[in-house]
């Protein structure tokens, strides 16, 4: 909602000193968000005269038509002499009245005015149009022509308000009180502490049987509509300047009279109206439910196929107008401009001022995508109330501005209604706020935004027909503490219980994601949808268990319908993309849920909302939920270590994918097992399978290694991206809940390497696991620091795989011939399950 200051200054005195930064400041301490001050005029400088157009001489020799003008400007110019001014436009004749910026003036964008030689003349000064003023749209998009009445000479900023502030508010869907400059200074009244002149305190005549007869055959969607009928408008009457500079101001477009009559009172007391044309309303006006399949032309010239649950409002023909959203093409208004084309310009009007149930015209804007400044008002609330005054007054402004009678008839349709009330205690926005405000602080606050209260301990309030928002005692008491001042509540720190805090799970969770930051990789979080697609591009089997989604019945996109079964997907296309914007040394991960259909779906259990759900129908709603295990996973391209004077670097590889599987199982506390794999996009002879056990039995829990190159090709990923997935809840479940700290022993350690030919095929994971369990309790650590294939010096199809063994007793300090003994085991039970034999 824009709120120029100039307007607001109409119902609220404030102070001459104060500034639209000051209001801000104050409206926003009350509670509504302000968000910017827009200073209109601020960069414009004089002098800007109103002109008459004296003479037009068309120049011909141009490709463009231009026009050499002589202006009168009175003396706005220091010397009475007519102004030469080239220009462009071609919407003014001689006789106009336009705005002149003489040489000078500086228009918005620092344009200045000054004399200079074009298409050959001389041209001293510029004939403006609204943009050029910064103004808004006007409808012309050409030079603004000022009405023939216009004194020539006047100074154009005063005339056309151009300077001003404009307060530009959002406001939120509970307060359609504020969208209008009747909410925003009342608002203002009670922040400044001032005097409120409503401008809906008018007098208005009670309906009698004289007005024009209209018929509500739905009290639950309207109940409330007046009509008022002025007739004898004139076809000249133009919308006054000061009409149109405040439409303008606010955001709206100047139509013609009769519609920026209404548009301005809907602007003043938030109330929306719609006038028709009389001479083609036929009948009594209704107000009904549509029939399903009617058809509707509505004023922007589309034909619209109405449902059931649309308000409509009717004559004798059927739909004239969807009720509190925008008003049919058959009753529109004609203007002058339209009489000019051969059509007969209104002479006569009736106003409809109705309030309309805000869920019935929610629901009909969003069915046909129809925004417009009626549904967004009635559907945050509208004061049911303002609807007399607000048809008053637009009959008050047509009578003034165009001449008419307001006829005697009034029409005003009414279903009872009681007004609301709240029995809150006194001391309620007290144990609200921590804070103790006192009865008759609370009672000030509510009387302030328009509320009557009675009582004593226990208060009876009755909310203002304006506040259809206040429904609660806590609405009470958020009234009071927001114009007390939110900065006025004391910040204190809540006392948690002892003994709660993180779980164990989002702990583990949390120490993998440092361990993984820690270890150079950048956490990509990725939406959990997918497309069925990128299982091929991935190489899954047919029958793989991945490939069974959960598919989304609403889902955001059309191309990714399905829930994610893997956190590969997301993680490489963002690898992707981001290797296309330049970065191409890359290493993500992500901790995140995956989604597994369950064997059988149950339908869920649809949960009331009057009552907490029990615990049964909790249980039950889970077990409709998929599984949703939580995995962790990991995706390299380009340089695991950047070349420089410290070396040549290197390039990620899969051991980065395998070494960052066994960070996360470190995490946990699990042991992990890793050994020679094939599965889906993995490349076969550089994967590694990783497992664990869990009560005894083996279960494989993911896979790291090198992607395969059709994939690759397929994702459109670097060369050699490689990439880790496993399953975060069972390494968990394999790991020791307790975490222990680590042992230093005073004794010195002993070390002893080895080098243990075997075949090529032999995986180094299961000579490692044969020299552990050989070496016995001694074996402190056990590293590969060395491969080595010469088919001259081991022979065909063989190759020598080098330990470090690092042995150390926690009581003693172990004697050579106790480490050589457990050397000698180790390599012993290698030899048996591997076939290892010692390099010579």
């Amino acid at each position: 909602m824009r709120v120029p200051l100039s307007w607001l200054r109409e119902y609220v005195d404030l102070p001459e000193t104060e500034t639209g930064r000051d209001v801000q400041a104050k409206l926003i301490s009350a509670g509504l968000e302000v968000e910017t001050v827009e200073q209109l005029g601020a960069d414009l400088k004089g002098p800007l005269a109103v002109g008459r157009v004296a003479t037009i001489e068309e120049l011909t020799e141009f490709k463009k038509p231009i026009r050499f003008c002589t202006v009168d400007v009175g003396q706005a110019n220091g010397t009475g002499e007519l102004q030469e001014i080239v220009c462009g436009a071609r919407n003014f004749a001689v006789g106009d009245k336009v705005v002149v910026a003489l040489p000078g003036a500086v228009l918005p964008g620092d344009f200045q005015i000054a004399e200079r030689k074009t298409y050959g003349k001389m041209s001293r000064g510029m004939i403006c149009s609204s943009d050029e003023l910064n103004m808004g749209d006007d409808g012309t998009k050409g030079i603004i022509v000022l009405p023939p009445e216009t004194e020539v000479g006047k100074d154009a900023v005063e005339l056309l308000e151009l300077v001003d502030e404009v307060l530009d508010i959002a406001v939120t869907a509970n307060r359609g009180d504020c969208l209008s400059i009747r909410g925003v200074a009342r608002e203002t009244a009670i922040a400044y502490g001032l005097p409120l002149r409503d401008p809906a305190l008018l007098d208005v005549p009670g309906p009698n049987a004289y007005g024009y007869p209209v018929r509500v055959s739905d009290p639950s969607g309207c109940d409330r509509f007046t009509a008022r009928t002025v007739a004898g408008l004139s076809a000249e009457a133009r919308s006054p300047i000061w009409l149109q500079r405040r439409l303008q101001k606010v955001g709206m477009r100047p139509i013609s009279l009769a519609v920026d009559v209404t548009n301005y009172v809907m602007m003043e007391l938030g109330q929306p109206l719609h006038a028709y044309d009389r001479g083609l309303v036929q009948g009594t006006i209704g107000v009904r439910r549509a029939e399903h399949g009617e058809k509707l032309t509505t004023l922007d010239g589309v034909e619209r196929t109405l449902g059931a649950e649309d308000l409509v409002i009717t004559d004798d023909r059927g739909p004239i107008g969807l009720a509190g959203v925008m008003g049919g093409a058959n009753t529109e208004i004609a203007d002058h401009a339209d009489a000019e084309n051969g059509a007969n310009a209104t002479a006569d009007v009736v106003i409809e001022a109705a309030h309309f149930d805000a869920v019935s015209i929610a629901r009909t804007a969003r069915r046909h995508k129809l925004s417009s400044e009626a549904s967004r008002r009635f559907e945050r609330g509208v004061d049911p109330q303002a609807a007399a005054a607000a048809a008053q007054r637009t009959v008050d402004l047509l009578v003034l501005l165009a001449g008419g009678t307001a006829e005697a008839g009034v029409t005003e349709v009414l279903a009872p209604t009681a007004p609301h009330t709240i029995t809150v205690p006194a001391d309620h926005p007290d144990k609200v706020a921590g804070v103790t405000y006192g009865r008759e602080t609370v009672v000030r606050r509510l009387q302030q935004v328009g509320c009557d209260v009675y009582g004593q301990d226990e208060l009876i309030v009755t909310v203002p027909s304006w506040r259809p928002d206040l429904t609660a005692p806590n609405d009470l008491a958020e009234e009071v503490i927001r114009l007390e001042g939110y900065e006025n509540l004391p910040s204190t720190l809540p006392r948690p219980p002892a003994g709660r805090g993180l779980t164990h799970r989002q702990r583990l969770h949390r120490r993998v994601g440092r361990a993984l930051a820690g270890a150079g990789y950048v956490e990509a979080p990725n939406y959990p949808f997918v497309s069925e697609q990128v299982f091929d591009q991935l190489g899954l089997d047919s029958d793989d268990p991945a490939r069974r989604v959960v598919r989304l019945s609403n889902p955001l996109s059309d191309e990714e319908p399905a829930l994610r079964t893997s956190l590969l997907p997301g993680l490489l296309g963002a690898l992707r993309r981001n290797d296309g914007r330049g970065s191409h040394d890359l290493a993500l991960f992500e901790t995140g849920l995956v989604f597994q259909p369950r064997e059988e779906q149950p339908t869920a259990t649809v949960l009331t909302v009057d009552r907490r759900p029990t615990d049964e129908e909790l249980a039950e709603l889970n077990a409709a939920l998929p599984v949703q295990p939580r995995h962790a996973a990991v995706v390299l391209a380009g340089a695991r270590e950047q070349s420089g004077w410290w070396g040549k670097g290197r390039p990620a590889d899969w051991a980065d994918a395998v070494e960052s599987a066994r960070s996360v199982a470190r995490e946990a506390g699990a042991e992990l097992i890793i050994r020679k794999g094939q599965y889906g996009p993995w490349h076969p002879g550089r994967c590694a399978e990783l497992a664990i056990t869990v009560d005894g039995a083996e279960r494989v829990v993911g896979h790291a290694g090198e992607l395969h190159p059709r994939v690759v090709k397929a994702l459109g990923l670097p060369a050699r991206t490689c990439a880790m997935e496993i399953d975060l809840d069972a390494v968990e479940k394999a790991g020791d809940a307790a975490l222990t700290a680590p042992r230093i022993s005073a004794f010195p350690v002993a070390t002893q390497d080895v080098a243990l030919v075997v075949d090529a095929v032999v995986p180094a994971a299961e000579v490692e696991e044969a020299l552990r369990a050989g070496a016995g309790e001694l074996l402190e650590s056990i590293r590969l620091f060395d491969v080595y294939e010469n088919v001259e010096q081991l022979g065909e199809g063989r190759k020598s795989l080098a330990y470090a063994l690092r042995f150390r007793a926690a009581d003693r300090t172990l004697t050579v011939d106790e480490a050589s003994a457990a050397r000698d085991a180790a390599v012993t039970l290698a030899g048996e399950r591997v076939g290892a034999e010692l390099r010579s």
